[in-house]
């Protein structure tokens, strides 16, 4: 005679100073969120469901007092173990987003807002913890979601100056999630960056998703004189699709597919096909991972300005447009806990046209060597292209009060400027960097100030201060030297869907790694691998 196979499934209600939560509601929902089993927690804190059959479930604890708690896509088989931690509005109102899945992962604004899901809205993704969901009640259709921000930024290539966006997202129906955003520039005639985005989940199958961005940066320039393009356009597609091989085996494929353009007397469109893949076996709380790029990676951890951090970096070199890429392969191993995480990667690169960024003016000695934006004073060029090897691991730990510490190292290789005498020109000195063997450590520490509820993070990346490129730049990771961002609630609503935030972000505030040279015409051009700027603003939510 046959057994039947069951499984089962356990662990330990908290809530977040780590106190056992007795009485709490456990259900355990399928994927079409109907309840296959519910539990308490006893005194202890602790539940156990029995006797189900294996496969993919959400798991979701209620409790008097807390906002309810989602895991989701959580593969239960025999003594799956599954901890909860429960948070009250105010600590649910956290800001800063997730440690970033590699170029593979979406990391706009929304990532760390508001979400919605199946037939309830998201109040927001954790960093450090499961979803936090809101519900109107059961069976009921989630609300439209907007957003409205207003900053004020300097330093920034592209984005200097005061800028409105707008982000809405909705889910018309269980399986399928919209997201639009829109971002401009009042003080130009069409600065705008804008996109619009479609996820449809396809259940155990995986997803696919699709998303379309147009960046129109009328105040970049070439060279110099009456024939210089000026006013950059791109626009780019990118489509993935996510497939679920069995209970331990995700797969991801896809491809960015761009088009850029200088105007100008001699416009020339730029076209080019980014592909990226990767493979991911996980088991409780180990991952082994393999993943394959193309397209690298911009915007920090806490990029929350950038309207499309997964648009490709452009320069110029000879008189051209040029996108910043590459091919990134590496195989990763991970082993999250709920209080502490390790990881460790082995990657190889080769990367073309790098992107070489300096402070500066437009001149004679910059004509079809770089882009040039007169609002920020900073010039983009290409450099030569060059390969890395290297291994990058990172340390994350949970810390008393809610805060949490991340320290990361990398070695590989990175472009460096030699000396050179006073009055070269740039295209001489760019075409003089060499790629030299580099190392990167980083410390990050996060978390919310008492009283305030002020949400913050610090991190400090430290690597060599003649490199003007970054080490191991595929990788996941704070930007070089010191970043500070804050997140301070203003005004929040009853239930958290309406509220107001002030919101700051400097990079590199110390202004270090700076590298001038003295250009022909007596001005000086300073190189820097992350140029210090500064960024603030408020956010409406409703």
């Amino acid at each position: 005679m046959a057994l039947a196979v069951t499984a089962s499934v356990s662990g330990c209600v908290r809530d977040s100073a780590g106190v056992p939560q007795m009485g709490a509601r456990i259900q355990l929902l399928r994927l079409d969120l109907s309840v296959a089993a519910t539990a308490e927690t006893d005194i202890e804190g602790r539940y156990k469901i029995a006797s189900v059959i294996p496969g993919r479930y959400s798991i979701k604890v209620i409790a008097e007092s807390f906002l309810p708690s989602l895991r989701e896509n959580v593969r239960v088989r025999a003594g799956t173990v599954v901890n909860l931690t429960l948070n009250t509005l105010l600590e649910a109102m956290q800001w800063l987003p997730a440690k970033a899945d590699g170029q593979n992962s979406q990391s706009d604004d929304w990532a760390w807002t508001l979400r919605t899901a199946a037939n309830r809205p998201l109040l927001r993704w954790l960093e450090d913890g499961p979803l936090v969901v809101v519900s109107d009640g059961l069976g009921k259709q989630p609300k439209l979601k907007a957003r409205l921000m207003a900053t004020g930024q300097a330093g920034t290539f592209g984005e200097s100056g005061e800028r409105f966006s707008a982000s809405v997202e909705d889910t018309p129906n269980d399986s399928r999630e919209l997201l639009a955003r829109v971002d401009f520039d009042p003080g130009t005639d069409a600065g705008m960056e804008s996109m619009l985005g479609f996820r449809q989940d396809l259940g155990l199958a995986g997803s696919v998703q699709s998303l379309a961005a147009v960046a129109i940066h009328p105040e970049v320039e070439s060279g110099s004189g009456q024939d210089a393009g000026q006013g950059l356009e791109e626009a780019a597609v990118r489509s993935s699709e996510t497939m679920r091989l069995g209970e331990a085996l995700e797969t991801e494929i896809g491809s960015t597919e761009l088009v850029a353009r200088l105007n100008g007397a001699d416009a020339e469109s730029l076209n080019s096909a980014l592909p990226f893949a990767g493979a991911e076996w996980s088991r409780n709380t180990v991952a082994v991972s393999y993943r394959l790029a193309t397209a690298m990676p911009s915007g920090g951890e806490a990029s929350w300005v950038a309207s499309n951090p997964w648009l490709p970096r452009l320069a110029e070199a000879n008189g051209r447009l040029q996108v910043e890429r590459g091919l990134h392969q590496e195989i990763g191993w991970e082993r999250q806990t709920e209080k502490s995480g390790v990881s460790i990667l082995i990657y190889q690169d080769r990367i073309e046209n790098p992107v070489i960024e300096a402070a500066g003016r437009e001149s004679a000695g910059t004509e079809g060597a770089a882009l040039f934006d007169p609002m920020s004073g900073l010039l983009r060029a290409s450099g030569p292209g060059y390969q890395a090897r290297g291994v990058a691991a990172s340390l994350e730990h949970s810390l008393p009060g809610g805060n949490r510490m991340r320290l990361s190292y990398a070695s590989g290789n990175a472009l460096a400027i030699p000396p050179a005498p006073a009055g070269e020109q740039l295209r001489e000195l760019i075409a003089a960097a060499r790629a030299r063997p580099a190392q990167a450590y980083s410390i990050t520490l996060s978390g919310t100030l008492e009283g305030t509820n002020t949400r913050w993070q610090a991190s400090y990346r430290w690597q060599p201060e003649d490199a003007v490129t970054e080490v191991a730049p595929f990788t996941a990771g704070p930007p070089p030297y010191l970043t500070v961002n804050l997140r301070q609630p203003v005004l929040a609503g009853r239930d958290g869907s309406v509220g107001i935030d002030a919101l700051l972000n400097v990079d590199n505030l110390l202004a270090q790694g700076y590298r001038p040279f003295l250009m022909p015409d007596g001005s000086l051009a300073i190189f820097s691998q992350n140029q210090r700027s500064f960024s603030t603003g408020l956010a409406i939510t409703f």
